[in-house]
């Protein structure tokens, strides 16, 4: 099994990369709705600016929130308590934290919180 700090940092480092890569699609975009010839509502044959701008957003949104995560996750390794469940106070089994690295609930408490 990796160690879940190797682990969560290859993580944190493809979310980073992620970011990145959004952040340049976003900034192509910002330049492609400022031009004046950019009437996109109107072409039948592709997404428009205002719907690409949004789920890249989203995309960002859900990439930032795992970011968020992993530092999280990171903090709980350096603290001494990543593996202990919030809830409960019980260990979160290894398969779990292997699948889901940054697992905060056992699978018991998880399924009592509904998630």
């Amino acid at each position: 099994m990796t160690e879940p700090a190797d682990l969560l940092a290859d993580e944190r480092a493809a979310a980073l990369a992620r970011l990145e890569t959004i952040d340049a699609e976003m900034a192509e975009l910002r330049l492609d709705r400022g031009r004046e010839s950019a009437d996109d509502e109107h072409d039948p044959e592709g997404a428009t600016l205002s719907g690409e701008w949004s789920k890249l957003a989203g995309i960002r949104d859900a990439t930032a929130a795992e970011l968020t995560d992993i530092d999280a996750a990171l903090t709980r390794i350096a603290e001494g308590t990543y593996g202990v469940c919030a809830d409960c106070g019980r260990a979160i089994p290894a398969a779990r934290l292997e699948a889901r690295p940054t697992a905060t609930r056992c699978v018991d408490c998880a399924a009592k919180a509904g998630g």
